[in-house]
């Protein structure tokens, strides 16, 4: 663990939580548009907040089975570096709004068991970068940004695939050390950890889960 782990903080609403993820050295800032999310933004107030985010930091739109006119209305509004694929889009899918949109796709995993890591082959192959995160649980409103995380264990020994990968589900200042270690993950993504509510971030929490994914 090091300065190279690279950190994105997503949900993020708020000016000064911005300011705060860039000084502390996140390299990804997210922002989220799913209207059952206590994250959503609408394309007005996330074109505002993407003005602000540094050169260097990449702005991601986290969408889940957005159709092309929202798809659209979201980029055509919004200064974006990469579009987070977080619903049940088929590889095809995922090809399509690369090709349509023409930003780089991080598409999203769900991991509950070992017999869900092929789907993270599956996309590689379409997908320019991967979020390994954890599978919510039946019934839940949300894909993600659920507090939940699964055992890192399943993997342990598998720090490449054909893409680069972020590791996301119940990070906390307190585990997302430990997180890495098992793992080998170089990018790694919070959300509801460095929140008091869901969707209210703190700026003290950003701070710390900077400093301890980083730390040596």
């Amino acid at each position: 663990m090091a300065d190279d782990i690279r950190v994105k903080i997503c949900g993020l609403s708020d000016p000064e939580h911005l300011r705060v993820a860039a000084e502390a050295g996140a390299r990804y800032m997210g922002f989220v548009f799913f209207a059952k999310s206590p994250r959503h933004l609408t394309v007005e107030r996330a074109a505002e907040l993407a003005v602000s985010v540094p050169v260097g930091v990449a702005k991601v739109a986290l969408v889940v089975n957005a159709n092309d006119a929202e798809l659209e209305a979201i980029t055509t509004a919004v200064p974006l570096d990469m579009l987070q694929l977080h619903g049940k889009e088929s590889p095809e899918r995922v090809a399509e709004i690369k090709a349509r949109f023409g930003l780089p796709v991080m598409k999203a995993v769900g991991v509950a068991e070992a017999a869900d890591l092929a789907q993270i082959d599956l996309y590689s192959e379409v997908a320019d970068q991967l979020l390994i995160d954890a599978k919510p649980p039946q019934g839940a409103e949300l894909p993600g940004g659920n507090g939940l995380a699964f055992d890192w264990r399943l993997l342990a020994g598998r720090k490449y695939w054909r893409k680069p990968w972020m590791l996301a589900g119940g990070l906390t200042p307190e585990n997302v050390g430990e997180a890495i270690r098992l793992t080998g993950a170089r990018q790694v993504d919070v959300s509801s950890g460095v929140e008091t509510t869901p969707g209210v971030k703190d700026a003290g929490l950003i701070r710390e889960f900077l400093a301890a994914a980083r730390a040596d």
